[in-house]
């Protein structure tokens, strides 16, 4: 399997291609908030509670719910259509939110609280999905979609960046839940234009559009898309990216701290983000490895090193060596993005798109929550250089996995027999 490059001009071609622009504007003011509504609500949830504990259950619960909403929805999606399941969710998703913080401020208990957060995340609009499948009507194979899928992940950066500025800056207002609230408005105004404008409207389902065998719905089994063993390649890379990057989200504000600077961990957490964007433009420009069944594993084998290598901030916290270290393991955050839609562009199962990139969403946050909580696990055990430590070991062990799997993916460049 391989993969042509993608030129700044793609970019722009993507971007004003017919029925492009109204669905990625909608698109952009949904996804913006990505990053945004589980920190909000955790910072809400402390302000209320006075608890760390108590809000970081809270958030998982939100986190826990999205993993398997996204995999669901895109399902639904794929046989449906978008539209309808998004202005569904929107409006339920409004509910959750508005529940939730009802609770919040009424004190209810902590396991009311997590099962309100768990609705949530389970209803929360399945938009990045929507979007990343919606290319693969607007816009052919090749420079062009890869420069669409480039889009999507560098884009998702910048949201990274933005949001969790926006919820800090936010919870300071005289109201705490007014970043939760900001968040949760923006993606239901954001999904809600996105399905009704005319792309989306008019994208096919599996029911109105039956495969060649006539059936009305893939042929894909209870597994759905991860029926395809090149899907599960993919869906494990996912997962080995979340679980690294969860280590370093744990480990770097542990590693300021103790430095004597808390606040420097977020700020060295926006610019590995701010990395990544430039990073991952450039990176688009001529990507390395060119066959795409080698990139998935030496990508995520080079990003688990390069965490590993922080580790070397030794016992008492060098900031330089960590800020150096991160720097370049940042840069290959949006180069994996984009391969993974990339892979899952020619590995899903016909009429699966949008579930199979929730697969890809559901592994990241399961590896991020993973890796989050071996993270804290080991840095009270041993200190914060060893959670890079490990989490880039584990990184490193799944990248060998994706080296011996690569022949699922390299399998796909072949087209099947057309039977005569």
């Amino acid at each position: 399997m391989s993969s042509s490059s993608a030129s700044l001009a793609d970019y722009r071609t993507v971007l004003t291609s017919p029925g492009a622009s109204a669905p990625a504007l909608a698109s952009a003011v949904g996804r913006l908030p990505i990053a945004m509504f589980g920190l909000a609500t955790l910072l809400y949830v402390q302000r209320a509670s006075g608890s760390f504990g108590a809000a970081g259950l809270v958030s998982a619960g939100i986190l826990a719910g999205e993993s398997l909403g996204a995999v669901v929805q895109g399902r639904v999606m794929d046989r449906r259509g978008p539209t309808r399941l998004l202005l569904l969710v929107a409006v339920l998703f409004g509910l959750a939110v508005t529940l939730l913080t009802t609770a919040v401020e009424a004190d209810q208990p902590l396991p009311v609280l997590v099962a309100l957060a768990l609705v949530a995340g389970l209803v929360q609009p399945a938009l990045a999905g929507a979007s990343r499948a919606l290319w693969t009507d607007l816009v052919p194979r090749g420079p062009l979609r890869d420069a669409a899928f480039g889009y999507e992940a560098i884009s998702l950066e910048v949201f990274f960046i933005l949001g969790p500025a926006i919820a800090a800056f936010l919870v300071l207002a005289p109201w705490p839940g007014t970043g939760l609230v900001v968040a949760a408005a923006a993606m239901v105004a954001g999904s809600v234009g996105f399905a009704l404008t005319p792309a989306v409207r008019a994208r096919p389902s599996v029911l109105t559009h039956p495969g060649p065998s006539g059936s009305i719905a893939p042929s894909v089994g209870l597994l759905g898309a991860l029926s395809r063993p090149g899907m599960r390649t993919v869906a494990l890379a996912s997962l080995g990216f979340g679980l690294v990057v969860g280590g370093v989200e744990v480990g770097v504000p542990a590693v300021t701290a103790a430095a004597g600077s808390a606040a420097a961990g977020g700020l060295l957490l926006s610019a590995w983000s701010v990395t990544s964007v430039l990073a991952g433009v450039l990176y688009g420009l001529q990507p390395w490895p060119r066959p795409l069944h080698l990139r998935l594993p030496v990508l995520l084998g080079a990003f688990a090193v390069l965490v590993a290598a922080m580790a070397l901030t030794g016992p008492l916290g060098s900031l330089p060596v960590l800020v150096v270290a991160m720097l370049m393991a940042g840069a290959l955050i949006t180069p994996q993005a984009t391969a993974h839609s990339m892979a899952v562009d020619s590995a899903a199962p016909t009429g699966t798109a949008a579930e199979a990139f929730g697969w890809v969403v559901t592994a990241a946050a399961l590896g991020l929550a993973a890796g989050q909580s071996v993270a804290g696990i080991v840095i009270d055990a041993a200190g914060p250089p060893a959670a890079f430590l490990a989490s880039g070991s584990a990184g490193v062990v799944l990248a060998v996995v994706l080296w011996l799997r690569r022949g699922t993916l390299a399998l796909m460049a072949t087209p099947a027999p057309v039977a005569a």
